[in-house]
């Protein structure tokens, strides 16, 4: 790339939406919508307010960076279907990322990582009792393992785990061929002074049950984040298990921004046809009878 590409960076994935305007590498702004879960009545305002604000309009976007799961459902076909209706109207290139990367990015400096066939659903060591877990207020981490957490309803949760790249990850035994890696991580390293953290635990959907049975009481340092303690915080309760503050715990339409624009100089465009959100698992669907 030899200019500064218009980039518009989407984050709808959870209750709290937010887009961000850049050129390039550089952010110019970012906006957070008003209220949780008010996505596409304030998607298109945003936008266009945002773009005033630099003087520029939409058919001036290059590149569309979205927010491609897990998350919520909604969410994410709104943010699929603006990024195919960008590409029909301009051409706009699009770069889905790893919504659970996003999340990561706020405590860790994302690097490269081995991808596995299939993501786990069942460890193979024994539980962790709860216990009380402390709150991690800074931003930076010092943990040797590093979590997000999403809530996946009927009591399972989509988790991915990442540490520095010199860690080994505990050994799973996969109950369903089903549950895949997710094709949206990030290959390149970052370029920084920092340590470079990596996937070790594909997005995966599991119980907090199972997840503490492998890496809670490991004697290495815990850090959790993610949307899915909202309300589930007190099920991750473990011995070496601590909270990053909730600051943290939503992704962010600027790392999205970030983590895209390494995928964009790499060439890791989609194929707007093929597109489709990163579900882990399909939508719960009710069926009402004719009484």
């Amino acid at each position: 790339m030899t200019s500064k590409p218009l980039i518009l960076a989407v984050e709808t994935s959870s209750r709290i939406g937010s887009i961000a305007l850049a050129e390039g590498p550089d952010i110019l702004a970012e906006s957070t919508f008003s209220a949780p879960l008010t996505h596409s009545q304030e998607l298109f305002p945003s936008i266009l307010q945002l773009l005033a604000g630099f003087e520029r309009r939409p058919k001036q976007i290059e590149q569309i960076y979205i927010s491609i799961g897990p998350g919520s459902f909604t969410g994410l076909r709104i943010a699929v279907a603006f990024a195919k209706m960008m590409h029909l109207a301009n051409q706009t290139k699009i770069v889905p990322v790893n919504t659970m990367d996003v999340i990561a990015a706020n405590v860790i400096h994302v690097g490269t990582y081995e991808p596995t066939e299939h993501s786990a659903s069942r460890s193979t060591l024994g539980h962790s009792g709860p216990n009380e877990a402390s709150t991690i207020k800074n931003s930076e981490s010092s943990h040797e393992i590093v979590a997000t957490i999403l809530d996946a309803k009927r009591g399972q949760f989509f988790i991915a785990v990442y540490a520095p790249h010199c860690h080994l990850a505990p050994s799973f035994t996969v109950d369903s061929p089903d549950n895949h890696t997710s094709q949206d991580s990030i290959d390149e390293p970052l370029p920084t002074s920092h340590e470079i953290w990596h996937k070790i635990l594909p997005d995966s959907l599991i119980s907090a049950e199972e997840f503490l049975a492998t890496f809670a009481r490991t004697h290495k340092p815990l850090g959790l984040l993610g949307d899915g303690l909202l309300y589930y915080k007190d099920k991750f309760g473990a011995d070496g298990v601590q909270f990053f503050d909730e600051i943290f715990w939503s992704p962010h339409a600027s790392k999205v921004h970030q983590l895209g624009w390494r995928l964009a100089l790499a060439g890791r465009f989609a194929d707007p046809l093929t597109l489709k959100p990163h579900y882990l698992r399909g939508p719960d669907v009710t069926i009402k009878k004719n009484l």
